[in-house]
């Protein structure tokens, strides 16, 4: 039984190794509870959110070749323009380090009940925009600090940001896809590591660490085990087919089972049989 981080969505070759494996893989990011919330994925991205904009403003800075913008700003000099795509997780806590640090924030969504609920609680410079290709083009000419926090549950991230957007962002724009480890929501996004975390493309920076939270790894691990422990006791103790029944949001998160994949979402990315369902 490997009870972990998998995002099968994203690596088609990590798929394959563990269907061939035969093993048990329950993924941390499919467990889920019955209002549709990710129990598991949430403390992660909380972290990766805050973190987006820690790391964002540092490569703002012009010796690593950002445009050299402060994102809090100073009197009599604007702040820096934050665009953060997706209100989810991700997405809210990205908006709140980022309104903290005093920059100008707008957050885009294909909901307008997470809109709402982001109107409401966030301060008046944080706005809201609706999400559609339109308005990505526009809002990405004018921002200095772009956020990908865009998740599908299960599945590889859709391309929002595509390479021809890239020619009409101004030169020194940094991009953080927090939504590398399903893939990315930046067509131009790839794999980048904690040694080596950046590349530039067309003079737009792009930070895609997959596992951001791994640079702060005592934060992560407490605040992943304090949701984690509960299943590991239930595995540990009932087994995992006896844990999974009694608990259905466990039982989500079976993705690939004795060598067939559980899962719709990830059947449907790599083209496999229709899921068996366990």
């Amino acid at each position: 039984i490997i009870f972990t981080y998998f995002h099968f969505a994203s690596s088609e070759a990590l798929t394959k190794a563990m269907i061939k494996s035969k093993a048990i893989c329950i993924a941390y990011e499919t467990v889920e509870e019955e209002d549709g919330s990710l129990p598991l994925l949430i403390p992660m991205s909380e972290v990766a959110g805050r973190m987006a904009i820690q790391q964002g403003a540092k490569y703002l800075e012009k010796p690593v070749k950002g445009k050299g913008v402060l994102l809090g700003g100073v009197p009599g000099v604007s702040p820096g323009r934050v665009l953060v795509l997706g209100a989810g997780t991700v997405g809210i806590q990205a908006a709140k380090m980022a309104a903290g640090l005093g920059a100008h924030v707008t957050i885009m969504d294909v909901s307008m009940k997470r809109l709402r609920y982001v109107n409401d609680i966030m301060p008046s410079h944080v706005v809201t925009a609706f999400s559609n290709e339109y308005n990505i083009r526009k809002h990405i000419k004018t921002h200095d600090l772009i956020i990908g926090g865009v998740l599908l549950k299960g599945a590889k991230a859709p391309n929002l940001i595509t390479k021809d957007m890239l020619k009409e962002m101004h030169p020194g724009t940094v991009i953080v896809d927090v939504a590398v480890d399903q893939g990315g929501c930046v067509e131009t996004t790839k794999p980048t590591t904690h040694e080596d975390p950046t590349f530039i493309i067309d003079d737009v920076v792009h930070y895609c660490v997959a596992n951001m939270p791994g640079a702060v790894p005592y934060t992560s691990t407490v605040a992943l085990t304090n949701v984690t422990l509960p299943y590991v006791l239930n595995l540990a103790n009932l087994g995992w087919q006896t844990a999974c029944k009694r608990d259905k949001s466990l039982k989500k998160g079976l993705n690939i089972v004795e060598g067939e994949v559980v899962y719709k979402e990830i059947a449907e990315t790599f083209h496999l049989e229709e899921p068996v369902l366990v």
